[in-house]
């Protein structure tokens, strides 16, 4: 398939930017929200989203959200996102205020955590409801971080993709491929951190910087709106007389693109390249020919744009995105009083009865009273099965705040079971 690229040329009064906030949710997305509150970010709106409240003190975000009421009693979620999806559907009526006016939100979370799990999708909806284009940005944790981690970001991923318009991910284990031995845990964070906030900054260029080529709202909208994507993204930079063929290298190389094969699978890319004064428009077409040639099957949506810090160098920002799959719609559910055909876990077709159905046949007397002297003689040739008492497959109650907790053990029995189960004591 022919690759499609779409660009929109700079015109003399260039259309108002579109309005767009910036939510830390969680520990790690109010940590990463500070590192991005600063000049590249000017006119973005600042919100942490929290139910920690030191987290919160500590931001310089300008709107601070702390979800808190008596069902945490300032104990926040205790790493588990059940609670804090309970404590965000309780206060959404907040969240969606703070939306209000935002064309674009930009929901940047860490997730295996109990808030940034939890509280993230509802976030999402909410914005959606407030009308504005939702994209998630999230890291994922190390496989040393325990499979309960790694279980619950799985989860909270898998619910942010179902509403957010697209979600960078970012899993922390491919950080691996940018460090060496000797790099510290502190380091392994701080980059891992950076990344995330590159690939917002990629996107916030995108949108709102003026340039040779600029994005528009309306493109970004028609690529991303409902695609239900999760994408990756890198960004990578280089200098000298050779610098774009030498970023497009990098970029095919980048771990970050497994080695360039996101690309090949990709659905839709944005490319955001900056340089200096001398940037040439020979360049920005070298580049975008060999990214083209790397997901030819993608619609490609570009910016270029000129930044005189950047002097000599050529920054390029990809983030490649994965058309999601089309969620299955259920069959609507029949009105109250119709007759509808199921299938039995046996297989066998069955009409439920209607309470409100004919009645039965009239019968003659001779008919009736064959049908009796039959059923007669079959009650008289069978005998009923012996009643045994078994045990019921009753499903098990949460214990609520208690369900992860370890079990009682006494001398290698467990007292959170009833001493008639685990004696097997049978109850008349």
């Amino acid at each position: 398939m022919k690759t499609k690229v779409q660009a929109s040329a700079a015109i003399l009064e260039p259309a108002k930017a579109p309005a767009v906030k910036i939510f830390g949710v969680g520990s790690a997305g109010v940590a990463m929200l500070d590192t991005l509150n600063g000049g590249d970010f000017a006119g973005a709106g600042f919100v942490a989203v929290n139910t920690d409240a030191s987290s919160l003190a500590a931001s310089s975000a300008a709107i601070k959200i702390q979800l808190e009421t008596k069902l945490l009693r300032g104990l926040g979620t205790g790493g588990d996102p059940e609670r804090g999806r309970a404590i965000a559907e309780e206060q959404f009526a907040t969240l969606k205020t703070a939306c209000d006016g935002a064309d674009v939100v930009f929901v940047v979370a860490g997730l295996g955590g109990g808030a940034g799990s939890g509280i993230s999708s509802v976030l999402a909806r909410a914005a959606k409801e407030a009308g504005a284009l939702v994209l998630a940005f999230v890291t994922l944790p190390f496989a040393c971080e325990g499979n309960r981690r790694q279980q619950q970001a799985q989860q909270g991923l898998d619910q942010l993709k179902s509403v957010a318009d697209g979600v960078i991910c970012l899993p922390c284990q491919k950080t691996f491929k940018l460090i060496d031995e000797n790099t510290s845990v502190l380091d392994t964070f701080r980059i891992t951190d950076g990344l995330l906030v590159e690939s917002v900054r990629g996107v916030w260029r995108l949108l709102t910087r003026k340039g040779l080529i600029r994005i528009h709202f309306d493109d970004l909208c028609a690529l991303l709106r409902d695609r239900h994507s999760e994408s990756v993204f890198a960004c990578v930079e280089a200098t000298g007389p050779a610098r774009a063929r030498e970023v497009v290298e990098k970029l095919v190389a980048h771990p970050l693109l497994d080695e360039g094969r996101a690309l090949a699978e990709s659905s839709a890319v944005l490319v955001s390249l900056m340089g200096g004064k001398e940037l040439a428009m020979a360049e920005v077409n070298r580049v975008m020919e060999q990214i083209g040639r790397q997901c030819e099957r993608a619609q490609i949506i570009m910016g270029a744009a000129v930044d005189e810090t950047l002097k000599n160098r050529l920054s390029v920002t990809v983030i490649a995105a994965k058309q999601g799959p089309v969620p299955m719609e259920l069959p609507p559910l029949a009105a109250s009083g119709d007759s509808v055909e199921q299938v039995t876990p046996r297989g066998i077709m069955a009409r439920p009865g209607s309470r409100c159905g004919s009645s039965a046949p009239s019968l003659t007397s001779e008919q009736r009273e064959q049908i009796l002297a039959k059923n007669a003689g079959t009650r008289a040739r069978k005998t009923g099965p012996k009643m045994r008492q078994a045990q019921l497959p009753l499903a098990i109650i949460s214990k609520g705040r208690f369900d992860k907790s370890e079990p009682t053990i006494h001398k290698g029995e467990d007292l959170d079971i009833p001493t008639y189960v685990r004696r097997g004591v049978a109850l008349n």
